[in-house]
């Protein structure tokens, strides 16, 4: 069973504090789900693009479209089939995401169906896969 390291677990969601390359993804005062899923990928020696949701999607540098998952794998959600503003978690295996959501306010580990279940995450965008 995947936990959350101890130094996520607390990290409270801020959507002021978005990804920009050349920024420290620094969690002390927060983050957005992208920093937040970025960091995570960081901690287990990824070394994902800092794009927003809408850029990541479309990325062909840094990282691929993927169907069959694995664990770190970034999961793209959204109101409606647009990339843009989707909110962004982790697979870890087994069914499950980490996820930082304003809702929830701190970190959680929610089933991909759990997600789909939430009108604001009812269509999964799809999930790509850092290469680096």
């Amino acid at each position: 069973m995947f936990e959350i390291p101890s130094q996520f677990q607390k990290t409270h969601y801020n959507a002021h504090i978005i990804p920009k390359e050349g920024k420290p993804l620094d969690l002390s005062v927060g983050a957005n789900c992208q920093v937040y899923a970025y960091a995570v990928l960081t901690h287990f020696g990824k070394h994902p693009p800092l794009l927003r949701s809408s850029q990541l999607w479309t990325d062909q540098c840094q990282t691929i479209p993927v169907t069959i998952l694995q664990p770190l794998d970034l999961m793209l959600y959204n109101k409606t089939a647009a990339a843009y503003g989707a909110h962004v978690g982790v697979y870890i295996g087994n069914d499950q995401v980490l996820h930082l959501s304003l809702d929830l306010g701190l970190p959680t580990i929610q089933t991909h169906q759990r997600l789909l279940s939430q009108k604001k995450y009812a269509h999964f965008i799809g999930a790509k896969r850092v290469l680096l």
